[in-house]
């Protein structure tokens, strides 16, 4: 963690004791922690999701559920969450974490191939937060418009990708080519307008018209 990330942090509001939980579960029964939303993109997603305040959201890709209970603190009453997620060795943490967060009856938790998955769901998602296969973002950004309500909202995380992305020099493993056509496609389509900030790795907040 860098001095601005250190900064950023102790400037912000705490992350709380369920998210602090998950994230010491995360690092000690997974070796992919830094896959982690962390306490200021965590923070982030709960603020954008209070601005929004949605009945119903999409999650394209749980991890361990950090950025789920992130988001269901911003859920309108009743609100629900769609959650997806391909390994399902992860099922008992995430469900621990849902289970301490008091969020399990608002969370459905869904295990299998994001592309299988997307066409059996219902249309009319409020928000739809993308953080799963890069390679595959411009197929799931293709999907997840035709599921949001007009008015909707896509965050896309890692849309800069350690500034592969940009850097011409940059190799261009398949990743990388996923988020740069992911990039291109979503600044052409007339369906919706768009900014990428530099949050984190990148947010890109997509907007469906």
């Amino acid at each position: 963690m860098n001095q601005l990330e250190k900064y950023l942090i102790a400037n912000s509001t705490s992350q709380g004791e369920e998210l602090e939980w998950l994230t010491r579960q995360t690092h000690l029964r997974t070796n992919r922690g830094r896959m982690l939303s962390g306490p200021i993109l965590g923070k982030f997603l709960e603020m954008v999701t209070k601005m929004i305040y949605p009945s119903r959201v999409l999650e394209i890709g749980t991890f361990t559920g950090y950025s789920t209970i992130a988001i269901s603190r911003g859920l309108a009453p009743g609100g629900t969450i769609d959650t997806i997620e391909i390994n399902d060795e992860l099922e008992d943490l995430i469900r621990e974490g849902y289970d301490k967060a008091g969020i399990t009856g608002r969370v459905r938790l869904i295990f299998g191939d994001v592309l299988q998955v997307l066409p059996t769901l219902e249309e009319g998602y409020v928000l739809i937060f993308l953080d799963a296969n890069k390679r595959e973002y411009p197929h799931y950004f293709e999907a997840a418009v035709g599921l949001l309500r007009n008015g909707g909202f896509i965050l896309a995380d890692n849309v800069l990708w350690d500034g592969k992305v940009y850097e011409e020099s940059a190799t261009t493993d398949a990743q990388t080519r996923g988020i740069r056509e992911f990039n291109r496609i979503v600044s052409e389509d007339p369906r919706v307008e768009n900014v990428i900030i530099p949050l984190r790795d990148g947010i890109n907040i997509i907007r469906k018209l």
